[in-house]
């Protein structure tokens, strides 16, 4: 099983579910997971997680900010570089199906700005990611973890994650639902 992590994901994590982790079990589980590329955690997502709530995930889970730790373990996983299995399907997708409504009312400059940004996001490129892992490991099971909802997305020009996510056919889970699925450990907090 491959799971690539969301920041939304990573911050629900060090918020409301570490402070319950006496014997630091949970921990030491996400870090062996993330050490072992089975959860993923790619570059954008550490670059969002060095910038929000006060940097609270990077301090909670330290090693996240271990220079010695994530160079020997390649963490964060590089997207800069990354190009969508069919691209031109990819992009047309981009284009039409991933905005929302708002998109529609921008003239065509402030659309390509806005789509720019969106491509240099976080979401797009775990949503690149997992395409590209996808067409490699067609057996895998491949999952997003965000705490996003479908629902409205303000005044933003594409849509969340997981309405992405459905258009695209990638599994979504939240971190409980992806927390259930460890079935060989059992989380107590005591």
């Amino acid at each position: 099983m491959i799971v690539v992590i969301d920041t939304s994901s990573l911050l629900s994590l060090v918020r409301y579910y570490l402070p319950f982790d006496q014997n630091n079990k949970l921990f030491n589980f996400i870090k062996k997971e993330i050490q072992n590329h089975n959860i993923i955690v790619i570059d954008e997502v550490l670059n969002e997680c060095k910038m929000v709530s006060g940097k609270l995930v990077v301090k909670k889970l330290d090693f996240l900010s271990d220079k010695d730790f994530l160079k020997a373990h390649k963490i964060p996983v590089k997207t800069e570089n990354l190009i969508p299995p069919s691209p031109k399907k990819f992009y047309n997708l981009v284009d039409n199906n991933f905005i929302t409504p708002n998109a529609k009312k921008l003239n065509s400059a402030q659309f390509e700005q806005r789509k720019k940004e969106f491509l240099d996001s976080a979401d797009a490129r775990m949503i690149i990611y997992l395409l590209t892992q996808i067409s490699k490991n067609s057996f895998e099971k491949i999952i997003l973890v965000t705490e996003e909802t479908e629902g409205s997305n303000d005044l933003k020009a594409f849509k969340k994650l997981p309405a992405i996510s459905k258009i695209l056919d990638i599994e979504v889970k939240t971190l409980p639902e992806l927390l259930e699925l460890y079935t060989d450990i059992n989380f107590s907090f005591e």
